[in-house]
């Protein structure tokens, strides 16, 4: 969001700002997401004795990340865009 901001105020429009902070943020959001999706695999199988305790925990967690990771690569700058590509509407109307 503070990447979009700083792109708005150089003048570019909210879907362009939206669009170049998705793409300068992709890869260390992928990474990280991945990153822990990865690690949560093991638990999330429950190998091992008392494994399958703590297996839905892991399972909820895989599920949590890859929804939360969907939302601020996609969501996010899509309401991000929505609601500023107004606001610079209603702006420019008002500037007629």
């Amino acid at each position: 969001m503070t990447f979009a901001k700083e792109q708005s105020a150089r003048g570019h429009s909210a879907f362009e700002a939206a669009v170049s902070a998705g793409a300068t943020r992709l890869r260390p959001i992928i990474m990280t997401a991945f990153a822990m999706i990865v690690g949560m695999i093991p638990m999330a199988l429950g190998l091992g004795e008392g494994g399958e305790q703590n297996a839905p925990l892991a399972r909820a967690v895989i599920g949590g990340l890859a929804m939360a990771t969907f939302a601020t690569l996609f969501f996010v700058p899509l309401m991000y865009s929505l609601v500023h590509g107004r606001r610079e509407d209603t702006e420019q109307e008002n500037a007629q």
